[in-house]
């Protein structure tokens, strides 16, 4: 006994501190088993709302496992059980079987209802976005700002993801996940996002938002989210709808600032786009100086018609 425990002892204490060293991988992969929690205000509210459901199902699994079992132990034919022939009606277990599931769901439906309104929500937003979907782009447009830009696959990824390009994915980080402009919004603020598209449908998806919304053409869905004061950060997505051949080149990149970082990058787009729009006036101003008059066109036009 003694030399078998010496045997096993190194391989069992070799194992361990395998194991051990892999926690942390272990722990991400489990991790990926369940819900992500999100974020936004809204994402907790639809976690707690899985949580608490995925609760109550372990709960009627193990009532119902539970008394499988004890059936199948208590009434086993080597303890003596004999087999009942006869099948009589209960009316008490009918109304107890149907009764219970019926309280069940009502209790799960309260806080689900109450979610799917909370989602619907559209009140006291602090700012609007509006989202349009082109194959294969997003247009965002700050309605309250006056800020608006196209949003597209990074160059670098696009290059390399083209066929013979020879060139290796796993050297860019983010592959495929990236964008030459992201969306720019602030932490701790609710905003309203206009969802439509130009061309086919597509789909607006941010995993830790916990919001998906289609985008149809010729009509507006809205959604909102409201990040977490203490979440800034780089959230990424895809569009999740089939929208026609490069449909997985879409990507979606939503980056959150403080307050007052985002106050600043709203002045720096401001102050960028001013001399453009400075420059096309100038030229536009110098010819209609130059141009003539119509009125005094007009008047002299009639004056040389009556002399």
């Amino acid at each position: 006994m003694i030399s078998t425990v010496r045997k096993t002892l190194p391989a069992a204490l070799a194992f361990a501190a395998v194991a051990l060293a892999g926690a942390p991988q272990a722990d991400a992969a489990w991790n990926l088993l369940n819900m992500p929690e999100g974020v936004t205000e809204l994402s907790k509210t639809i976690y707690s709302l899985h949580m608490a459901v995925f609760w109550w199902c372990v709960a009627i699994g193990v009532a119902v496992f539970g008394v499988m079992i004890y059936a199948l132990v208590k009434f086993r034919k080597s303890a003596g059980a004999v087999a009942d022939t006869s099948i009589t009606h209960s009316t008490r277990v009918e109304i107890i079987w149907t009764v219970i599931p019926v309280l069940i769901l009502v209790v799960m439906a309260v806080p689900a209802a109450r979610g799917l309104i909370k989602i619907e929500d559209m009140r006291n937003t602090e700012m609007t976005i509006k989202v349009t979907g082109y194959q294969w782009r997003w247009q965002y447009e700050y309605l309250d700002e006056g800020i608006s830009f196209f949003s597209v696959l990074d160059r670098e990824h696009d290059k390399i993801r083209q066929i013979g390009s020879g060139l290796d994915p796993n050297s860019v980080p983010n592959y495929l996940l990236n964008v030459d402009k992201p969306l720019v919004v602030p932490v701790d603020t609710k905003i309203r996002v206009l969802l439509t598209a130009q061309d086919v449908i597509h789909a607006w998806w941010v995993p830790d938002f916990g919001m998906k919304k289609d985008a149809v053409p010729g009509y507006i869905n809205e959604l909102w989210f409201k990040v977490d004061a203490d979440k800034p950060g780089t959230y990424r997505g895809q569009c999740a709808e089939l929208c026609g051949r490069d449909h997985g080149f879409m990507p979606i990149v939503v980056e959150v600032l403080s307050k007052q970082d985002y106050q600043d990058w709203v002045a720096r787009q401001k102050a960028a786009a001013e001399p453009a729009t400075s420059d096309a006036e100038e030229p536009a101003q110098a010819a209609a100086a130059v141009a003539p008059q119509p009125v005094a066109s007009a008047a002299v036009t009639t004056a040389a018609n009556r002399g």
